[in-house]
């Protein structure tokens, strides 16, 4: 089990990813990336090839979304995605001012 810790305004959740989660999720993983590969609108701004920091912001942002919507399941695959793709963070602070790239992995 992993856990990534979410940060909005004062508020924060651990979200709990299952092992079985990370190490079954990679189809999805890999889905979500072949989406980004083919370059995203990160809030004002068009990215062609999105690296490897961004693409775990646009995650962050549908997890946020998740949350927001109280999904919890496609909460968790957004998380496991993050743990994955950047395996070191252990927290984020989401920027809830519409602006994905303001996420910031800690």
């Amino acid at each position: 089990m992993m856990q990534l810790r979410i940060q909005i305004n004062d508020t924060t959740r651990d979200i709990d990813v299952p092992d079985f989660i990370l190490a079954e999720g990679e189809d999805f993983f890999a889905q979500l990336d072949q989406d980004m590969d083919k370059g995203y609108q990160m809030s004002r701004t068009w990215v062609d090839n999105p690296d490897q920091e961004q693409r775990c912001q646009i995650v962050a942002d549908k997890l946020l979304t998740a949350l927001s919507n109280g999904n919890q399941q496609s909460g968790t695959l957004m998380a496991a995605y993050i743990l994955k793709r950047m395996p070191r963070v252990s927290e984020i602070h989401m920027n809830i001012e519409g602006d994905m790239t303001g996420h910031d992995f800690l």
